[in-house]
């Protein structure tokens, strides 16, 4: 989804009013109640909340020039990996073995084996369609950001075809883009 991207896709900037702020902050409380101490920080209420729109129908919430999380059409809000770097329990994880990592970085999406496989670890409790932080094993920091086709239980039954679908990884274009200018 980032593999390329960079500032010549943005199409608007918006600083949202009040009411659209307090649902975006709403939202990513819902989704992520472990962020819900630090919201404040990460969210202040005085300062100006920008909603950048890209291409793809994709939406990124921007606060002091820092882009902090994203979403696609109005799906969930999903955390960029320099904030999960900072907080990092705030998603469920999944880890994908050693031979899925060069795949995953090169914005592979995720297939069940390199998740069921010896390696890899499953979170019984993500069901589908979830967003979710993707491990790599022997890693301490997340390596992506992906989307849940199906609950771990079916990955761990069917093992095969895509189970996550790879939303951001380490070092494409949001990654890149430390700052939105």
């Amino acid at each position: 989804m980032f593999k390329k991207f960079s500032i010549e896709e943005v199409s608007a900037q918006n600083q949202v009013k009040a009411s659209v702020q307090r649902k975006i902050r709403q939202s990513i409380a819902d989704e992520y109640p472990g962020l819900e101490p630090m919201l404040e920080d990460l969210l202040p209420k005085k300062s100006p909340l920008i909603v950048v729109k890209c291409q793809n129908h994709l939406n990124l919430v921007v606060v002091n020039n820092v882009p902090l999380f994203f979403n696609v059409r109005d799906g969930p809000y999903m955390p960029t990996l320099r904030l999960l770097h900072q907080y990092p329990d705030i998603m469920k994880k999944l880890q994908v073995d050693r031979g899925a990592i060069k795949f995953v970085l090169s914005g592979a999406n995720i297939m069940c084996p390199g998740l069921t496989s010896p390696g890899g670890a499953l979170d019984d409790s993500v069901m589908e369609e979830t967003p979710v932080a993707i491990m790599a094993e022997g890693k301490q920091h997340a390596l992506a950001i992906g989307f849940t086709k199906m609950s771990a239980k079916d990955i761990r039954t069917i093992n095969k075809g895509i189970g996550i679908d790879n939303m951001h990884y380490l070092n494409d274009g949001l990654w890149k883009m430390e700052r939105l200018e």
